[in-house]
């Protein structure tokens, strides 16, 4: 199984279930500035809500992915408010011809002061713990 992990972020939380993630998996985190050339069976990506969306370049990266390089997408993220970017996310692979898993990993993130600390080490762990549960399908 070949993994992969990419993120976008605006504050540095989904960066940190990232690196989680990816050392879990023995691969790096990677932002989604950094195109996905490698073939991935499965392709980690870590996004949040902004202004109730998920951030544009979030669409334009899913997009670009070649659909004969990715097996399919697992969404993780994090957020102050609103929970998960799964459906945002999953219309994009479905136009791209990509798979997304059904399970994904959230939590909830700082931002300007609301849950303060988040996500915590009890939520690196559990984003590690969830990464490990796809290893050797």
């Amino acid at each position: 199984m070949k993994y992969a992990v990419r993120y976008y972020t605006k504050t540095g939380n989904t960066k940190k279930l990232a690196e989680a993630i990816a050392k879990e998996l023995g691969v790096e985190a990677q932002p989604i500035s950094v195109p996905l050339e490698e073939k991935a069976d499965i392709l980690f990506l870590g996004n949040s809500y902004y202004a109730f969306t998920i951030d544009p370049e979030v669409r334009t990266f899913v997009s670009s992915l070649d659909k004969e390089k990715v097996g399919k997408i697992v969404n993780f993220g994090s957020a102050a408010m609103l929970n998960s970017t799964y459906k945002k996310v999953k219309a994009e692979a479905d136009k791209a011809g990509i798979a997304m898993d059904e399970k994904e990993f959230h939590c909830k993130g700082e931002f300007k002061g609301i849950h303060k600390g988040r996500p915590n080490a009890e939520d690196l762990k559990a984003a590690a713990e969830f990464a490990g549960q796809f290893k050797d399908q």
